[in-house]
């Protein structure tokens, strides 16, 4: 596809930007000097920068080419990743599971797993999670290097490589200290960088009038169009979104996933991490302004043969930019994404040398080791991690979808742990054989289920009930599956075996923890307030575009 030439202008905004990426690596490289430091920032963070950093680690790819390429396959049902796939969870996590996080400072979700129910289960998930953010993290790296090779002309292969020198520098540097202060600058750039092109793509179409009546009507909707799984571009009903999507992959992503929960583990108090997620749910449900409506505005650009029809659906927000942004403009939209990427990046790094230091070297290889050398083999697990994510690139590149991909990944990891995790903080007979044994079943059926359908060794509707299933409507069925597995085999195999002793798990289940009293607060200082006015704007939302 034709893409405009960077002018000077444009060399200088990007350039910019790198400097100061690599500028925050060494100014907060002095300040990470202990472990809680390197890993968590310090826990010292406000409220505001520890909540923009929370969304915007989830701001990669899989914000900015992904869900546009989705909105340009599937129209309105993709902002269900952004309401009903998000808000319900971020809210869940904030009220009910940060206390059980925060309350023994622990540095991972693997670590929490580890308190309540063993060694056993915290490997097992620290070795998947690890693996997960590696394969991730390639996504985030792939789709850096496709933007420097497309706007910019380099060669794609050295793209990956000098994206991967300047996230090692920084966070090798930093730790998470470096990627929170690149995330909040990272978050105002995307804003900033991207929203022009939805204005200046519907001004230029007619009106948001002309845009909706260039779209089909089925794309137009979030539930109206679900009573059937014929009746959408998704091809999924309305149960398999809830289940799929609003319960099972979202609270897996949103409450499990130590990538964004290390963010809201980083703040200065319990109630600062509580509310972490709570007001990033606000900026969740703004976001399919810069995401969603340009891959409508791509549907409807097409039929006036404005822009070229994309190779890939991922192409949809790269050929918007192309068309309406001058020198000057175009440089800060490049720079945007380059942003979003380097945030997803951040994040998938930061996450996986946590959890391998603490969960896999400190757990099984050397326990008992100097503050100092935890941090230092930090840094070097932070190179070895990009190192690694360059080799998963290369495999993303064969990917048909960046979100088909991503959402195969959480299925297999996140939904049996969502399983797990809610089954030990919510119930305290569950026992560690049942943790484990549960979570490895899931994790396994899932993947069966995965390769069965992507090899055609089993028939989409054994798993999503018909045969007109989308990849992505068939891994929302196979979360629900893998999630239901974990469930079953660790409620029964608990009940089986020996009760887990109370004094061990003090804290750690909902019925046994001293919860957070906010009385002596005024109302509209508590969690629960702001946590009920944004679920009443995801109800409205909802409603709206039904």
């Amino acid at each position: 596809m034709h893409i405009s030439h960077l002018h000077l202008i444009d060399w200088i905004i990007i350039a910019v930007y790198f400097i100061a990426i690599i500028v925050i690596g060494f100014y907060t490289a002095g300040r990470a000097k202990t472990s809680t430091d390197y890993f968590l920032a310090g826990r010292r963070n406000s409220t505001w920068i520890a909540g923009i950093a929370f969304l915007s680690a989830n701001m990669g790819t899989l914000e900015l080419l992904g869900m546009a390429g989705q909105s340009y396959q599937h129209g309105m049902l993709t902002a269900h990743f952004y309401l009903i796939g998000a808000i319900p969870a971020m809210l869940f996590l904030g009220i009910f599971m940060l206390p059980m996080y925060y309350s023994k400072k622990i540095h991972s979700v693997p670590a929490y797993l580890y308190l309540r129910f063993g060694e056993a289960t915290r490997a097992l998930n620290a070795m998947a999670f690890a693996i997960m953010t590696l394969l991730m993290a390639g996504i985030n790296m792939y789709a850096m290097a496709l933007v420097l090779h497309i706007f910019v002309g380099w060669n794609l292969y050295a793209s990956i490589y000098i994206s991967s020198i300047t996230i090692a520098i920084y966070i090798g540097l930093g730790g998470l200290a470096s990627a929170i202060f690149s995330e909040v600058l990272q978050f105002f750039l995307i804003w900033f960088g991207l929203i022009l092109a939805m204005i200046l793509g519907v001004i230029h179409i007619g009106g948001w009038h002309e845009v909706i009546a260039r779209v089909p009507e089925s794309y137009l909707h979030l539930w109206a169009n679900t009573g059937a799984s014929a009746d959408n571009p998704l091809f999924i009903n309305w149960l398999g979104l809830a289940m799929g999507l609003g319960f099972v992959l979202g609270f897996g992503y949103w409450t499990t996933d130590f990538l964004v929960v290390q963010r809201a583990m980083s703040a200065k108090n319990l109630k600062s991490s509580q509310m972490t997620p709570i007001l990033a749910a606000f900026f969740k449900m703004a976001l399919p302004l810069i995401v969603i409506v340009p891959g409508l505005l791509a549907i409807a650009l097409l039929q006036k043969h404005v822009i070229p029809v994309p190779q890939r659906s991922d192409d949809a927000l790269l050929l918007i930019l192309n068309r309406y942004y001058p020198p000057g403009l175009l440089g800060l939209g490049v720079t945007a994404l380059l942003a979003g990427f380097m945030a997803g990046q951040a994040g998938n790094v930061s996450a996986f040398n946590t959890v391998f230091t603490f969960d896999i070297y400190r757990a099984h290889l050397k326990k008992q080791a100097s503050d100092k050398h935890y941090v230092m083999v930090g840094r070097i697990v932070t190179i070895i991690g990009i190192l690694l994510s360059i080799v998963t690139a290369y495999w993303a590149m064969s990917m048909p979808s960046i979100m088909d991909y991503m959402q195969a990944l959480f299925a297999i990891v996140n939904a049996p742990l969502l399983a797990t995790i809610l089954l030990g903080m919510f119930c305290k007979r569950i026992n560690g054989f049942g943790a484990f044994w549960g979570l490895l079943g899931g994790m396994v059926i899932s993947t069966i289920l995965f390769l069965g359908l992507k090899f055609n060794v089993m028939p989409v509707q054994i798993v999503a009930f018909t045969p007109l299933a989308s990849p992505m409507a068939a891994n929302f069925w196979r979360a629900v599956w893998a999630w239901l597995i974990t469930f079953i085999v660790t409620i029964l195999l608990s009940l089986l075996t020996a009760k887990p002793a109370v004094g061990p798990i003090k804290e750690l289940v909902y019925r046994l923890t001293i919860l957070p009293n906010y009385r002596h607060d005024v109302w509209f200082r508590r969690p629960g307030f702001w946590a009920s006015m944004a679920l009443f704007i995801f109800i409205v939302l909802n409603i709206v575009f039904w």
